[in-house]
């Protein structure tokens, strides 16, 4: 099915390419994008539906093989080291925090054991997350032979110093990929202490991760060698740039499928907000998300107002407990006009949440490192899996139902009781919201 572009929006699409994305109008891109989805008549399952995503940003769905949503830390990590433990040919590691805890750790004896058989390793992680981690840490990979870069070293790039790789990727032999949430630490619900549902640990973190076979694999290795190669890394043989095409017919859409969305500053950036604007527009049923950092801006809070105001039940799971005070009271400033709307509010409250995911419909899914803020959405590398599966949708909402038995509802008539120095705040920080 052709989409039916509307006269407004066809010379926004036209201009997709690569040396002219980052001169789009980004406001208006996003509008057009939430204003046409809210006209296909089944909204994230129509055929159309997949072609605006598509021409939007450009990058194509890619048949999902395989795909597995992990909600604990200490089966996502068994699993991470399980891939690198068979790898033969490459490891590309690529994560905002890499710890040298006992996690760090376990995965450089597991990466360096990779690099002794032969396999080329690959290391990237952000020199601000990863600021805290030991030279010896760094050093003991170089020594086994596996490469390491650091990206955007505040002491040799003070003017980038505000732009962070915030991406959390791996990829082995370019055949499984894990994207998500979770950095490489202790506190990402891996420490080895009891972490499943219903033994959760204070100090422990709430993420969602994914791993992914098939030929987005390749695409999430391109990813990877952009931030390497910003970051000094020689480049990665074999790997073809991320390109942007509108031409590719996207797969019929009885099939499962997947699409990258990513971003850094000057690439990708108002194309994913447009993409995650149509998905809040092509929303019917319900619209479920789950962030940690939650202060859009406020067209982000008007398009979710609107599909709580179509009947779309549209429910935030924001935390109870931040690792950034500020940013939540940040979002606490959005609370009253969300809830005013009848978005549905919830509090987690048994760990600080770090999970960063939607699901629409029970059809179509989002999971990655993005958070819904000003940083994420305007200043970091990012990287999310947007998935068109049924199955995954259903284990997406099944875990969003277990955090909503662990959370607490806001309702409006207490929230608008709370006390004055706890509103100015939260009027103070949505004020910052663009610099946090």
């Amino acid at each position: 099915m052709a989409l039916p572009l509307a006269p407004s929006v066809a010379p926004t699409v036209r201009r997709l390419r690569p040396v002219q994305r980052y001169r789009l109008p980004r406001s208006l891109h996003a509008d057009r994008a939430w204003a046409l989805s809210r006209t296909l008549d089944e909204g994230v399952r129509d055929p159309a539906f997949r072609e605006l995503v598509q021409q939007i940003d450009g990058s194509p769905w890619h048949p999902l093989a395989s795909i597995d949503v992990f909600e604990d830390g200490v089966e996502t990590f068994d699993a991470i080291i399980t891939a690198v433990d068979a790898a033969c040919d490459e490891v590309l590691l690529e994560m905002y925090i890499l710890r040298d805890d006992r996690i760090g750790a376990r995965l450089q004896q597991a990466l360096s054991a990779a690099a002794a058989r032969g396999v080329r390793v690959s290391v990237l992680a952000d020199a601000l997350g990863s600021m805290g981690t030991s030279r010896a840490f760094w050093h003991a990979l170089e020594a086994a032979g596996i490469t390491v870069r650091l990206f955007h070293p505040w002491w040799h790039s003070p003017l980038h110093a505000w732009r962070r790789d915030h991406r959390k990727i791996i990829v082995v032999d370019r055949a499984v990929a894990f994207a998500g949430g979770m950095n490489i630490g202790e506190e990402y619900g891996s420490a080895p202490r009891p972490a499943r549902r219903g033994h959760e640990t204070p100090d422990a973190f709430r993420d969602t991760f994914a791993r992914v076979t098939g030929p987005v694999t390749a695409e999430l290795a391109a990813v990877f060698a952009e931030g390497w190669e910003r970051a000094g890394g020689e480049a990665l043989p074999g790997v073809r740039p991320v390109t942007r095409t509108v031409s590719q017919a996207p797969l019929p859409v009885d099939e499962p499928a997947v699409l990258i969305l990513d971003g850094r500053p000057g690439r990708g950036q108002p194309e994913s907000i447009a993409v995650l604007a149509s998905l809040v527009g092509a929303a019917r049923e319900r619209l479920w998300i789950t962030t940690p950092y939650f202060a859009p801006p406020d067209g982000g809070l008007h398009i979710l107002a609107d599909a709580a105001k179509r009947g779309v039940d549209v429910r935030l799971l924001l935390p109870g407990r931040s690792d950034v005070p500020l940013l939540r009271h940040a979002a606490h400033g959005a609370y009253t006009r969300l809830l005013r709307a009848g978005v549905r509010v919830f509090e987690y409250e048994p760990q600080v949440l770090h999970a960063k995911t939607m699901v629409c419909d029970g059809h179509l899914s989002v999971v990655g490192s993005a958070n819904l803020d000003f940083r994420s959405l305007w200043f970091n590398a990012e990287c999310n899996l947007m998935i068109a599966d049924d199955a995954t949708g259903a284990t997406l909402e099944r875990q969003f139902g277990d955090d909503l038995g662990q959370a607490r509802e806001i309702g409006l008539g207490a929230w608008r009781a709370r006390g004055f120095w706890h509103a100015a705040g939260d009027t103070l920080a949505r004020g910052l919201r663009v610099l946090l």
